[in-house]
C-alpha cells in the first residue's frame, strides 16, 4: 500500500523524503513502478477489449448473458459472472425499457372475434405453423408512425411489416401480404392477432380465408395471449428507439435497417438457444 501512495503524491512532494518517511527505499518504489501488471490483471483487461467490441457490434444493447455466448462463440474462454463483473466495473449495461404509448388496440362494435386457438401456446416445430401479427406506434417529431409486424412463432423471425401514419387496415394488410408472398404457407396456417379493429376487418380476415389460415385472436384486454409480439416490440422500441425520431423518413429507415439487417439476422435470442431467426431456420433445414 505505500507504493502507491508514493506515485499518487509524487508530483507533490520529493520521492526519497516519502521513501524515508514511509520507511521504504527508492529502488524498491522505482522496481515496483517498472513491475508489469498481474497475468490476471492483464487478462482482465485483454477480455474488457473483446467486451466492449461485442458491445459495440451488439449496438450497445446485449447485456452479460448475450455478450457471453457471443465471446464463446469465437473461442473466448471467460466466465458469465466473469463478464458480467467487468461490464459492471466498464459502466457497460444493456438498454431500458420503455413503458409509456398510446392505445392501439380498438375493438370494433358488433363485431364477433375468432377464438383463441393459440391458447398462449408460442411453440412451433418448424417455419409456417404459427404467426403472431401486431402493431404499435413510434413516435417522432412530425408524429405517431405505426409499425405493423407478422412474425413466425418458430423461429421470431419477421417476416413482414408495414410502417404507415395512420393505423388503418391498409398498415395491417400490407404486413401480412408481404408474410404471405415471401413464405407461401401452406393451409392450416395458424394466424394470432388480438380483437382490433384492423384484424376483424373484413377485408383481413379475406385475406386469411383465401390462404387457408386458421384464425386466433387474443381474448379482450389480455396482452399475455400476444406476448411474443408484445416482447419483439419492448426490444425493438429498447433496442432502435432511443427517443423520438427528427422525421417519418429517418424513422422508417432506421427501423427497416433493424429488423431486416440486425434482428433477422444477427441478433440473438435466448429462447432460439442464443441463435438468430435466420440462423435458426437455415439449421432447421439441414
Amino acid at each position: 500500500m505505500r507504493y502507491p501512495v508514493i506515485q499518487e503524491y509524487a508530483h507533490e512532494f520529493r520521492v526519497e523524503h516519502m521513501c524515508l518517511v514511509l520507511g521504504v527505499g527508492r529502488s524498491g518504489y522505482y522496481a515496483w513502478k517498472q513491475r508489469l501488471p498481474s497475468l490476471r490483471t492483464q487478462a482482465n483487461q485483454a477480455l474488457l477489449g473483446q467486451i466492449r467490441t461485442e458491445y459495440g457490434l451488439s449496438r450497445e444493447t446485449y447485456g452479460s448473458p448475450r455478450i457471453h455466448v457471443a465471446l464463446r462463440r469465437k473461442g473466448v474462454a471467460c466466465g458469465r459472472h466473469r463478464v458480467a463483473r467487468l461490464m459492471h466495473q466498464d459502466g457497460l449495461y444493456a438498454r431500458e425499457k420503455h413503458t409509456a404509448h398510446p392505445v392501439t388496440t380498438q375493438r370494433q362494435p358488433g363485431v364477433v372475434p375468432a377464438p383463441n386457438l393459440l391458447n398462449q401456446n408460442f411453440t412451433a416445430t418448424a417455419p409456417n405453423q404459427k404467426w403472431v401479427s401486431d402493431f404499435t406506434y413510434i413516435p417522432t417529431n412530425e408524429g405517431w408512425l405505426y409499425l405493423a409486424v407478422v412474425l413466425d412463432l418458430f423461429s421470431r423471425k419477421g417476416i413482414g411489416w408495414a410502417m404507415r401514419n395512420t393505423m388503418d387496415t391498409v398498415l395491417v394488410e400490407t404486413a401480412l401480404r408481404m408474410a404471405l408472398i415471401a413464405r407461401q404457407p401452406p393451409a392450416g396456417l395458424l394466424h394470432h392477432s388480438d380483437q382490433g379493429s384492423q384484424y376483424t376487418s373484413g377485408t383481413y380476415l379475406n385475406c386469411l380465408n383465401t390462404t387457408l389460415a386458421r384464425i386466433s385472436m387474443s381474448r379482450s384486454g389480455n396482452c399475455y395471449d400476444n406476448a411474443v409480439a408484445e416482447s419483439f416490440f419492448s426490444t425493438l422500441k429498447t433496442e432502435c428507439v432511443p427517443g423520438p425520431f427528427l422525421t417519418h423518413t429517418q424513422a422508417r429507415t432506421t427501423l427497416f435497417e433493424y429488423m431486416e439487417v440486425w434482428y433477422n439476422r444477427h441478433r440473438i435470442h435466448s429462447t432460439l438457444g442464443y441463435h438468430s431467426p435466420v440462423d435458426f431456420e437455415q439449421q432447421f433445414s439441414l
